[in-house]
């Protein structure tokens, strides 16, 4: 196919982007040109809009952002035999190589020669995108496409959340960003049995609660350790998934926690973190788990059979969603952090 195409664009190396028009992709034998129906920000798109130190030292502009999407197939390369034109697809962003250690050992997600959608190569924030074949994830029709757009971000959050198993256990979430938001609904879903958010939103917190949290907190004002071991009998929780960040959270997390218990990060820190591992963790005889990005493609799996059965219902989640070219109200709100998933409505608008 050719012709133009709008897309968001990072055009020079500063805070900003630009919708512009731009040609329609070409695609490799082994890729697949999508339509795009509907694109969700991500914290890492408005890292990229921002062009905060990490953006700096990795993205080369112009860039095409964004990497969250559902839409259809309107092209297929020479050599793809698993798509045709119609299809209903979103795409896994983490692009593996299939050949090195993690690949051939089934952690594709940490691939050592990974390139990212929307990062690495051209993004979704557009009305076309071409992707590889091998990362392409055909979606249930069940899903309405504005909830196929979400499947990678609440992939984090499945991940997150099922490092071990949450059924009848007592959860602590610090961080209810839009994958802490998810990750409520997906605890909730998979057994946990009374489940805390921490935040200092309290907009945020207000969405955890229609999630399903059963108890919310905010650190400026809750003592969030106190309240979590009064609340458990003395006990503590078994499971802390920490979605923030924050270096504070983190020992809040930590204090919280039962000894025995299980703490995955999910959250990035801007700065290294300095932490009493002897007391901590080891006396505590802590698991903890790193998450990033999803297993490919058992959680994709996991994720479409929860959304399609109404399992996991995202709405409270998704606070906006918007025409493509309204794009800027969706990324100031994420930036002001006055949002859940922000959707973009990109075909049929």
């Amino acid at each position: 196919m050719t012709g133009t195409m709008l897309a968001i664009v990072k055009e020079r190396p500063e805070r900003g982007a630009s919708l512009v028009r731009v040609d329609i992709p070409a695609i490799a034998d082994d890729e697949v040109l999508v339509k795009i129906d509907y694109a969700s920000i991500c914290g890492t798109d408005v890292h990229i809009y921002l062009w905060n130190e990490w953006a700096q030292n990795r993205i080369k502009t112009p860039h095409i952002m964004g990497h969250e999407f559902s839409g259809h197939v309107v092209e297929t390369g020479r050599s793809v035999r698993g798509f045709k034109e119609g299809d209903f697809v979103s795409s896994e962003t983490h692009i593996y190589c299939g050949h090195c250690y993690q690949c051939l050992t089934g952690h594709s997600e940490v691939c050592q020669n990974l390139q990212i959608l929307g990062v690495d190569r051209a993004g979704a924030f557009a009305e076309y995108i071409a992707v590889p074949e091998r990362v392409l994830w055909k979606n249930d029709p069940l899903i309405p496409a504005a909830w196929a757009s979400i499947q990678e971000p609440m992939g984090n959050a499945l991940d997150t959340v099922n490092a071990e198993s949450v059924a009848g256990k007592t959860v602590l979430i610090t961080g209810a960003g839009p994958i802490g938001m998810l990750a409520v609904g997906i605890a909730k879903a998979f057994g946990a049995t009374q489940l805390f958010v921490s935040d200092l939103s309290q907009y945020r917190l207000d969405i955890a609660k229609r999630m399903g949290a059963d108890t919310v907190l905010s650190p400026l004002r809750d003592d969030v350790e106190a309240v979590v071991r009064e609340q458990t009998h003395g006990v503590g929780v078994d499971v802390v998934l920490e979605m923030s960040g924050s270096e504070k959270a983190i020992h809040q997390g930590l204090a919280a926690l039962t000894p025995g218990g299980r703490m995955s990060l999910l959250g990035l820190p801007d700065q290294p973190v300095t932490l009493d591992l002897t007391n901590e963790v080891i006396f505590k005889e802590i698991r903890v788990y790193g998450v990033t990005g999803r297993k490919i493609f058992p959680t994709w799996e996991t994720v479409s059979r929860l959304l399609a059965s109404r399992l996991v219902d995202p709405t409270p989640a998704i606070t906006h969603q918007l025409k493509f070219e309204d794009w800027q109200t969706g990324m100031d709100a994420m930036v002001a952090g006055t949002s859940g998933k922000v959707v973009l409505q990109i075909a049929g608008r």
